[in-house]
């Protein structure tokens, strides 16, 4: 077993403080579920509560370091320093409906020189219903608990599971997802579309799934993930099979097998339009 760093114990921490409020708050939803106003409001208040307590606790851990928040935005730190990339709740559509598969995203991206933001060195997944720990650091594997993750060793698509995440109400390429998506399906031996980005790639990381793919995502949705699934011994990219994923916003993930044969799916399908 790999000992935690400072900065994955610092990770830990944060999210299961944070996990523990939105795990109670969890267990309200079903009660709200009945009522006239619905449990919209109260989600919006634990995402936000959620995010706060991440914020307070990583800053408290480590005050000169800047901030990339989904509810909150970009807060800046100390000039060379690295920042927090956080998803406090990805996953909140299965949350409002009482669905029990959702997590926290935690994310060190380091700076470059030039002042732009590079590598993400330092992930952390964590899902507070199963209570579940999923970590890596840049050249020391990815874990969950203490336990080494390595991405599946299957090498047919015929008997890969994928995941994906589907466009939904003005939010993604319905028409670029479908192509995809008809390529995809009739090679593999199923799709599975989960609502929550980041345990998609933990699981990917885990042997789980076999391959995900999915566009139209935020860094803090994918941040932690990518690095899962790449110290897991996966590759991520984007759907050219570039170094690009961040920048278009294309992420394709897989065992290099796997990986290999779901570009060149991706690439067909998006070249016959």
């Amino acid at each position: 077993m790999a000992a935690q760093s400072g900065v994955i114990t610092v990770m830990e921490r944060a999210a299961r403080k944070a996990g523990n409020k939105l795990r109670r708050d969890f267990g309200e939803v079903e009660h709200l579920q009945v009522s006239r106003k619905g449990p919209a409001d109260f989600v919006s208040r634990a995402d936000q509560q959620a995010e706060r307590t991440l914020y307070d606790e990583l800053l408290k851990a480590r005050p000169d370091w800047g901030f990339l928040m989904e509810e909150g935005g970009s807060i800046d730190g100390q000039p060379g320093k690295p920042r927090w990339v956080i998803d406090p709740l990805d996953g909140t559509s299965n949350f409002l409906h009482g669905i029990p598969h959702f997590a926290i995203s935690i994310a060190v991206q380091e700076p470059r020189p030039d002042g732009s933001w590079g590598d993400i060195v330092a992930g952390l997944v964590y899902q507070p219903v199963t209570d579940e720990s999923y970590w890596a650091e840049r050249g020391r594997g990815a874990w969950r608990h203490d336990q080494r993750l390595r991405v599946s060793a299957r090498r047919d698509l015929a008997d890969a599971l994928i995941a994906t995440g589907v466009p939904f109400f003005g939010h993604g390429d319905m028409p670029q997802w479908t192509r995809i998506f008809g390529a995809v399906a009739p090679e593999v031996a199923g799709i599975r579309r989960f609502g929550s980005a980041s345990l998609d790639l933990a699981w990917v990381a885990a042997g789980r799934y076999d391959g995900y793919w999915e566009s139209n995502l935020k860094p803090w949705d994918v941040a932690a993930g990518m690095l899962l699934v790449k110290e897991a011994g996966g590759f991520v990219t984007d759907f050219r099979g570039g170094e690009r994923a961040m920048e278009r916003s294309e992420f394709l993930a897989a065992n290099d097998a796997l990986h290999s044969k779901l570009h060149k799916l991706v690439a067909s399908a998006l070249r016959n339009v």
